[in-house]
């Protein structure tokens, strides 16, 4: 029996088909932007350090996020503040943010790493004070960057949800240079500390889940293709039957 292709289904169907296709190819795509992305990502992490710039622009991100960074000088730990809402392995705490003023008289915010509620404030954890000279080890984040759902910065109550180093250097009454538009993320000793803060961890985790969605494309095709063909075997026949009789 000649398979015969009925009019309005093909009409839906074939354009369906190739619009899966086409998303699928395109989620390929961005699979492979996003592996060499992690890659890139990965290599300014293990790479050779370079000294705190004094400003980064949204544009500049492209070429510095996750470089590595690393300088002398010190922690101005009076002069720390706290992230809320962050967790460790399930666990609810703040991340540690302390200014620290390089050799050079460049103030910059360092994302030092988590500790736990009861150890928010430093009078409760003097080990943690790194005295000077001090060094830091790390990598560029680009700062200012929110969730839809993040709430705004309370200063006045000494509430922070996101890092906005300017912001926080007036709030802090800070003089001299600030390095704005980025802050850095403290790097974990290795192997992994046991004292806090707990820093970041040297690999980089990026979402890429862009073959699975690839797939599920494809899938979505092969299945239309399958409902169209096995749709159109049972009108034949029916229609064989029907004129049979």
């Amino acid at each position: 029996m000649a398979f015969r292709p009925r009019l309005w289904p093909t009409l839906f169907t074939v354009p369906a088909i190739v619009m899966m296709l086409g998303l699928g190819f395109w989620q390929l795509q961005r699979l492979a932007w996003k592996t060499e992305l992690i890659d890139a990502f990965e290599a300014r992490v293990s790479g050779e350090p370079s000294d705190p710039p004094a400003t980064l622009t949204h544009a500049d991100m492209d070429a510095w996020r996750f470089r590595h960074i690393a300088a002398t000088g010190r922690f101005l730990h009076d002069k720390e503040l706290q992230i809320t809402g962050k967790l460790f392995k399930g666990t609810g705490g703040f991340h540690v943010i302390t200014p620290f003023v390089t050799d050079s008289g460049l103030t910059v915010f360092v994302n030092r790493g988590w500790v736990p509620e009861d150890e928010r404030r430093p009078d409760t954890r003097p080990a943690s004070l790194v005295p000077p000279p001090a060094t830091i080890d790390g990598v560029v984040r680009e700062s200012g960057m929110k969730g839809y759902f993040v709430p705004e910065n309370e200063p006045q109550n000494d509430v922070w949800f996101t890092i906005r180093p300017q912001a926080m250097a007036d709030h802090l009454g800070l003089d001299g240079p600030v390095a704005t538009g980025y802050y850095v993320d403290q790097l974990a000793e290795q192997p992994r500390p046991t004292r806090l803060p707990f820093g970041a961890d040297r690999t980089i985790s990026v979402r890429n889940e862009h073959l699975q969605y690839a797939l599920t494309w494809f899938l979505l095709a092969i299945t239309l293709i399958a409902v169209y063909v096995l749709w159109h075997r049972q009108a034949d026949r029916e229609d064989a039957a029907g004129d049979k009789s």
